[in-house]
């Protein structure tokens, strides 16, 4: 056999060794990582559950819940162990960031909204300010003055041209609620 059709048998058992080594080194960090566990310490099962050690045995961990509520799980449920910033970030909603220069933000908009003037002044200057009228209006209300404007626009000669019924047409105003002229 030559070296060519061995070729693909060597890449491939290759890959397979390097893929249980590396497999292999994560179950054991996670073995290392379960012993280390002890009282008090925050975890998170590989249900999601996030709970606090109670108490270690060989292959049962014993995981305070709630306030009474203790359960036993596997060593191997759980996923991971938490440090106690997480773990209280997670679970209670504690905060503890060293980074962070102090400042609140409010959860609502009133910070950005107030002024320097005291809260009187600024709503009788509201109050000051005209309604604004969105409705609409009327052809009644409006004038007709496109439809002059457009006949000014008319040669006079066009306008001695047409019929003496079409003048009074233009005359009397349309109607548009779709009732016709009945004559």
């Amino acid at each position: 056999m030559s070296l060519v059709t061995l070729l693909p048998f060597i890449v491939l058992i290759g890959a397979m060794f390097l893929m249980t080594r590396s497999a292999k080194r994560k179950q054991s960090a996670a073995a290392q990582m379960r012993n280390e566990m002890q009282p008090g310490t925050g975890v998170r099962t590989i249900g999601g559950l996030y709970a606090t050690v109670k108490e270690v045995n060989e292959e049962t961990v014993l995981l305070d819940a709630a306030p009474g509520v203790d359960l036993v799980f596997a060593k191997n449920s759980i996923g991971a162990v938490l440090s106690d910033d997480e773990y209280n970030r997670i679970v209670h909603g504690v905060e503890h960031d060293l980074k962070s220069d102090g400042t609140v933000v409010p959860d609502d908009a009133s910070s950005l909204t107030e002024t320097d003037e005291p809260a009187a002044d600024a709503s009788s200057d509201a109050s000051d300010d005209k309604p604004i009228d969105l409705g609409k209006k009327d052809a009644v209300d409006e004038p007709a003055a496109e439809p002059a404007d457009a006949k000014a626009d008319e040669p006079a000669e066009a306008k001695a041209d047409e019929p003496a019924e079409a003048k009074a047409d233009e005359a009397e105003p349309k109607k548009t609620d779709g009732e016709s002229d009945a004559k």
